[in-house]
C-alpha cells in the first residue's frame, strides 16, 4: 500500500503452479496478487541448482504466473563447469526454449528474460560486459526466431549476476542489456542508489 502511488512495483522469488489446494509451505499466484506483487521471479538459479527445479517446472510455472496476471522474471545462465565447457550458448539457448515452451507470442510480451551467470553470482566473479552481451544477444535473436524480431527487439533481457556500482555503466552500455536483475548490491543502500542514479 505505501508503494502504491510511487513508480515502484513489488514482486515475489518463487511462486507455485497450482492456485489453490494442498502444497504446504508453497504461494500460489493468487497470493502473491494479494500482498499487491505484480512481478515474480521463476527459475532463478538457486531453484534450478539448489532446490532441484526443472525446466518442465520452471514452464509449468511461467504458464500459471501468465494465467495469474503476474509478470514472470524468468532466469537462466550456465553453470561454471558448463562456461568453461564451451557449453554456454547450448545450455542457455535450451533453457529459454523449454522455459517458454506453449508461451503464445501476446503471452511473451509479458516476460522479462533474465540472464544469470551462475558462476557470477554473488562470486565478485562477474561476466564481462562482452560476455554478457554476447549472450543476451543470443537470447535476442533465439527469441526472434521463436516470436519474430518486432516482439523479440521490444522484450527486456536483463543481466544479472555480481552487478554493481563499479560495472553497472559498462554493462547498461551493451546493445541488448536491458536493466540489471541486482543481487548482494540491492542490499546496500549507497550501492544500489549509485546503480539507479548510473541508469537513470
Amino acid at each position: 500500500a505505501a508503494l502504491s502511488a510511487s513508480d515502484i512495483a513489488v514482486g515475489a522469488q518463487d511462486v507455485y503452479f497450482e492456485g489453490n489446494g494442498a502444497f504446504t509451505g508453497e504461494i500460489s499466484c493468487p497470493m502473491i496478487k494479494d500482498c499487491g506483487c505484480t512481478y515474480v521471479i521463476i527459475g532463478h538459479s538457486e531453484r534450478r541448482h539448489v532446490l532441484g527445479e526443472t525446466d518442465a517446472l520452471i514452464n509449468k510455472k511461467v504458464h500459471a504466473a501468465i494465467r495469474g496476471g503476474l509478470l514472470p522474471i524468468f532466469c537462466v545462465g550456465e553453470l561454471l563447469a558448463e562456461r568453461d565447457g564451451g557449453k554456454t550458448i547450448d545450455v542457455v539457448a535450451n533453457q529459454v526454449r523449454q522455459g517458454l515452451a506453449g508461451v503464445s507470442a501476446d503471452q511473451v510480451k509479458t516476460v522479462t528474460v533474465a540472464y544469470e551467470p551462475v558462476w557470477a553470482i554473488g562470486t565478485g566473479r562477474n561476466a564481462t560486459p562482452d560476455q554478457a552481451q554476447e549472450v543476451h544477444a543470443m537470447i535476442r535473436k533465439l527469441l526472434a526466431e521463436m516470436y519474430g524480431k518486432p516482439i523479440a527487439d521490444a522484450l527486456r533481457i536483463q543481466y544479472g549476476g555480481s552487478a554493481k556500482p563499479s560495472n553497472t555503466a559498462e554493462l547498461m552500455a551493451q546493445p541488448d542489456v536491458d536493466g540489471l536483475l541486482i543481487g548482494g548490491a540491492s542490499l546496500k543502500v549507497e550501492d544500489f542508489a549509485a546503480m539507479v542514479k548510473t541508469v537513470a
